[in-house]
This record gives C-alpha cells, structure tokens and sequence, in this order.
C-alpha cells in the first residue's frame, strides 16, 4: 500500500541538528507537550509546517468541555461521552480525559487563557449529546484562538524553540525504534532532527476532503509518515462530519460552531419546517451523527443543496455577542444572522481515528509518541463527542511527558547513520489537479453516507496512482499531496472493511451497528522498517 519513505537520502550527508523533545506541530497538542517538557528542565524543539498559528486549535471556534459546573461531575462527563462513541470507546481513557481535564483547564485560566466569565464565574454552554452545559468559550466563538495565543506565548516565554515553515518528510526509523525525522525547510532543503523523543501533534486530514472545515495544512501528514514507519493506525473510518458548514454559493466554507444550537440556534429545512425532533428526542443537541444524516435526509427530500440554521427568534445583541467571529464573517458574504437564515449542509470536520496509542502517548514504535487529533487512544471511539478535542490535546500531551519522566532510561537521544536510495527518479504530475481529484473521490464516495460499489470506486482510484512509490518527491507540494493519497486509501481501506453503520461511519447498505463489529480496526504495513 505505501513505500517506505517519499525520498531519497543519507543523513551522514544532510545537516543534523538534536533536542531531547522533538515536537511535530504547533497547535494545542504540541505546544502544551513542547511547554511540560520545557518546565521539567528539557530541551525543546518544536518543528511546524507552517507558521505557528496555522493549526486546527487556532480556528476552533465552539470551546473545550470540562466539569466545573455545579451541577456536572466527570462521571456525567464520562457517560456522556461513551454513550456519543457509539459503543467503541476505551473507557478507561475516557475517564482519564474527564477527570485529568479538570485540571488541564484549570491550569489553561492560570497561564492566562480569558475565558468568557457571565459575573464572577467561567460562562457555559451546551452543545450537542452534553447533558450538562461544560463548554468553557473565549471571545464568544474565538476559543481555540485565545488557547493558541496564551499556548504560543507561554510557550515562548519559556523559550521553547520553534522552526516555523519546516514540512516533516518522514519518520527516520529503525528495527521499531525512532531516532528523529527528514524534515525539509522553506528552501527545499533536506535536514535530519535526531530526538530523545519524538511527538506527533501534526493534526488532522479533513484536507483529503473538499468539503471541509480545515486548515489548509490538516492533509494527514501525521498518520501517513507513521503508517509509512510501521506504525499501528487505528479507526481512520471514523471521520466526523460537522452538519453545520456555511453552505453559500461563492462563499468560502467555515464552521458554524454548534454552540450556535446549544444557544437556541434550530434547523430549518428548504420549506422553512423545523425538523431535527422527528430524527432524534434531544433535537438540533442530537450527537453529530444523526444530525448529519438528518440534513442529508430533508435536502434529499427538498431536493435541495442546503437546509438552513435560524437564529432570528434570538436577542440580536445576544448572537452579536456570543458569536462575534461568526457574525462578522456571515456579513463579509452578505448575511445578517439575526435577520438571515443562514445556509448549512454537512462538512468533513474531525478524524477520529489516527496512529494509535496507549494511555500514555506511546505508538507501537519505541520512542514514538503521538497526541491530540493525529492520536487515537480510543477517548472519541465512532463519534467524538462535541468540544472533547482541545481536550484531548491537553490530557494526552501532558501524560507523554509524565511517562518519559517516570521511564527516563527508557529514552535516550542517540544519533545512527540512516539511508535510502531505492526510489526512482522524481516524475511530474499535476500536483494540483491530482490534490483536487483525490478530494472529489473522496467527497463522492467515503463521505457522510457509503456504500461497497463506491468504496470499490474509490480503492481502485487510489491502486491507479500506486506506481509514485517507487519515485522520489521533489517538492513540498508533491509530497503532501502522497500523503492525501495514502491517508485518504487508508480511511477508505477501513471504511471497506466496517461491514455496518456505527456512530461517524454509516453504510446504507450496511445500516445497522453490529455486536460483532464492537472492536477496531488497526491497520499496519509491512516490509521494511
């Protein structure tokens, strides 16, 4: 399915460089992880694609759950996001997420992160499956903004160093063992990071989607260079599909967070009929899922492209004030949310799955860590339970460094002399228009709805492109687009293999969850590592 690295290369000819942490990515994930391992003494590199603020945290927009009501507890906490997992989540991780959250929050307000107040105390919100309102928020709908701006500058002051504009190629691996990364900077020049320990936080792959919700850099790089190295991917069925994307033609896409239903936002189809009570007894708070289907449901039987999310019953200085950055960027496209209804439909919004771990950040490659949305510990099992990931992030992040500190002989940074020169000369392809047909392929046919026939469409699309394997990449461009090619097989290959429908994962032929099917699907390549 996929060669073992995209160049060729002998990292006794390339530049090196060394650090005891070696963190891939920079949004909540890694700066949390890169700012633990600086406050235990260690030396800290952070390496990201692009510039610091280009993460999935920095556009979050919805706000991060935690317990800290009166009236909720981790354990409400905990049930409510078992019961959103469809049945597939580890449980025990889940329950570390929920009460170690508490904490991680608690700790994100010290450092500094302003999070909106209604008098005295943190300002909740519900959002769909919670039971409770947990939903801490910042600037009203900029949550993920303030974390990245207080993580960033934290992480500064603590003078963890950042290379920005540095695109990780590959995962330098052998006999199972990490020794750092082949990493390419802004010039197209080849480097070699050697890394006591290495951190994946290199985000999601909505990007293998055109329909997205995404930042331009989420394009699966993480999960393919591990799978690439051996390592064991898990769940890459389960891709979210957030319902509310601004659906306008001409528009570019973004979120509309689901707070905006969890405030008293409904779903209006194209007859102007509320319809999220005949699907589901919590209405528009319904788990993503089947508020997902149910919109697919009544544009199929409007015949339309869109239903539509109406906030006009609201107090205007209400949503002006709870949802700044949504208000504004409607009325950029000329929407006025408190007289407008404004056009949604469905969008690829969060993976699930990704490289999996254990409860403590380690992959099945030693010296391998991996956290936040490229990770797969089991916490979202088949559907994440909604503002649960900024969450994650933090939980995880900080267990990784907890075990290398309780294990420090387990993890030494050792140079090796590493190679390869199997590949074939680069060849030129369209990048661009290939990046826009794996996109398409992958919107037709492995979208919110599946089916065999389109699956075996879109496996045959990704075998007709096999033969790049065996050809060097020569630019950034190239290899992010392998990496779409390989993560967007691998979310196929397991969406093939899941004979049934559960939680993010619906096959119309298949639509009915099956007990049998109450387990994973781990993927791993084999050849040479």
């Amino acid at each position: 399915m996929a060669g073992r690295y995209l160049v060729n290369f002998s990292t006794s000819e390339l530049p090196c460089h060394e650090s005891e942490y070696l963190i891939l990515g920079s949004g909540i994930a890694g700066l949390y992880t890169a700012l633990a391992a600086r406050r235990t003494g260690a030396e800290v590199l952070v390496l990201t694609k692009r510039t610091v603020e280009d993460s999935t945290t920095d556009q979050a927009q919805g706000g991060i759950a935690a317990a800290l009501g009166d009236q909720d507890s981790p354990a409400q906490h905990l049930a409510d996001t078992l019961e959103a997992g469809a049945g597939l989540c580890d449980a025990e991780a889940v329950e570390i997420l929920v009460t170690e959250g508490v904490e991680r929050v608690r700790e994100l307000v010290a450092l500094g992160a302003r999070f909106d107040r209604a008098g005295d105390e943190l300002a909740l919100t519900r959002e769909g499956a919670h039971s409770q309102r947990r939903i801490l928020h910042a600037r009203g709908d900029a949550t993920g903004a303030e974390i990245q701006r207080v993580l960033t500058r934290v992480a500064r002051e603590h003078r963890v160093e950042i290379l920005e504009n540095h695109f990780v190629v590959d995962l330098l691996v052998r006999q199972q063992v990490c020794y750092g990364v082949l990493a390419c900077d802004a010039e197209g020049r080849l480097k070699v990071f050697y890394g006591r320990v290495v951190v994946l936080a290199t985000g999601g792959l909505g990007q293998i989607y055109a329909t997205n919700t995404n930042p331009a850099v989420a394009t699966g790089d993480g999960v393919a260079m591990a799978y690439r190295a051996g390592a064991e991917v898990m769940d890459l069925e389960f891709v979210q599909f957030h319902p509310t994307a601004l659906a306008l033609p001409g528009a570019p896409r973004f979120l509309i967070s689901e707070a905006v239903r969890g405030e008293g936002g409904v779903l209006r189809n194209a007859r102007g009929e509320r319809f999220m009570e005949r699907y589901h007894p919590l209405g528009e708070l319904a788990p993503r899922d089947v508020v997902v289907r149910a919109i697919l449901a009544e544009m199929e039987a409007t015949g339309a492209s869109h239903v539509f999310l109406d906030l006009t019953h609201l107090p205007p200085d209400q949503v002006r004030r709870r949802f700044p950055n949504i208000t504004m960027r409607c009325a950029r496209v000329g929407l006025d949310v408190t007289r407008d209804l404004i056009p949604v439909a469905p969008a690829a919004h969060y993976a699930m799955g990704g490289v999996r771990t254990n409860l403590h950040g380690e992959t099945s490659i030693h010296g391998l860590f991996a956290c936040g949305e490229v990770a797969c510990a089991g916490v979202h099992g088949a559907n994440r339970l909604a503002s649960n990931s900024l969450l994650d992030g933090l939980v995880f992040g900080g267990r990784i460094v907890r075990r290398v500190q309780e294990h420090p002989a387990g993890y030494s940074l050792r140079r090796t002399a590493l190679g390869y020169d199997r590949l074939g000369p680069p060849v030129d392809r369209p990048w661009a228009a290939l990046r826009a047909e794996i996109q398409g392929i992958m919107d037709r046919y492995v979208g919110p709805v599946r089916h065999a026939a389109g699956l075996a469409r879109a496996l045959e699309f990704f075998d007709a492109w096999r033969d790049l394997q065996a050809h060097a990449a020569r630019t950034c461009e190239e290899m992010e687009v392998r990496n779409m090619l390989l993560a967007g097989e691998l979310v196929t290959l397991g969406a093939s293999m899941r004979t049934e429908s559960r939680g993010g994962h619906y096959r119309v032929d298949c639509p009915n969850s099956e007990r049998r099917w109450e387990r994973h699907i781990i993927l791993r390549r084999r050849g040479d590592h």
